[in-house]
This record gives structure tokens, sequence and C-alpha cells, in this order.
């Protein structure tokens, strides 16, 4: 029996073959961005396995801590996110918009929250699918 990273607890990100899209973005992202690796980590741990839009809800957190000043000098630069998810978005794969759609851009900070200004930064694809998605912001 094979095994893929959502089945695997101690499975590690990068190349694997034959994740779905939405578990290879999160494997492209923690291999381009390891500072997600920790979160990563505790996420496969309590999840058992690799539940993309789950793992986004912590990206979502610490990218708008980030851009908020909040997060720790050695925490993710809210920018690198951002270029990752807009070079992910201009793919146009369906598991992957899925996931950037649903479970980022949905769940970043409303108009009367702290960090809604990050809608601004959104590179043009994202910034267009974020304005499908919430016409009111």
């Amino acid at each position: 029996m094979t095994t893929t990273p959502s089945e695997t607890p101690s499975a590690l990100p990068g190349g694997t073959p034959g994740a779905t899209p939405s578990v290879q973005l999160v494997s492209d992202l923690v291999t381009r961005i390891p500072e997600f690796r920790d979160v990563y980590e505790t996420h496969v741990f309590h999840q058992g396995g690799v539940l993309p839009h789950v793992f986004f809800w912590d990206v979502v957190q610490d990218t708008v801590r980030s851009f908020l000043g909040e997060a720790p000098a050695t925490a993710v630069d809210w920018r690198r996110t951002l270029d990752f998810l807009e070079e992910q978005s201009c793919r146009g794969v369906v598991g992957i918009d899925e996931v950037i759609i649903t479970s980022f851009l949905g769940d970043l900070p409303s108009p009367q929250e702290p960090g809604h200004a990050i809608v601004e930064q959104l590179g043009p694809v994202m910034a267009a699918k974020f304005v499908r998605i919430r016409p009111l912001g």
C-alpha cells in the first residue's frame, strides 16, 4: 500500500508524487517558506495528515499577524506568502484555486477588523478573485 502525506503524519513536504493539487500547494508553501514548517508539523500531528483548508487557517493568521507587525522577527514575512500565493493563483489549477479562494482570501479580515488593509497588497490575480467573492471587502 502506498501512502500520501495526508495519510502519513511524519511525512515532510516536498515533491509528493500523486498528491492532490491542494496537498501539493501546502507542500510547496512549506518548502518555499520554511517558517511555516512548525505550523505544518503541528497541523499534521493534530489532524493525522494534511488538510489544506484547515492548514490555511493558520497561514492566514500568521500572515495577518506579520502584516500587522505582531509576529516575532523569526516569523514568516507576509509579502513572501502573498507573492507565493499570487504565483500559484496564476496557474489556474482548480484544487489550488479552491484552497486559496476559500481558505485564504475568504478568511482575510473583514473591513472592520485589524489587518484588513492587507487586501490592498494582493497581487492582481488574487485581488480580482477577492473582489468576486467579497465585493464589499
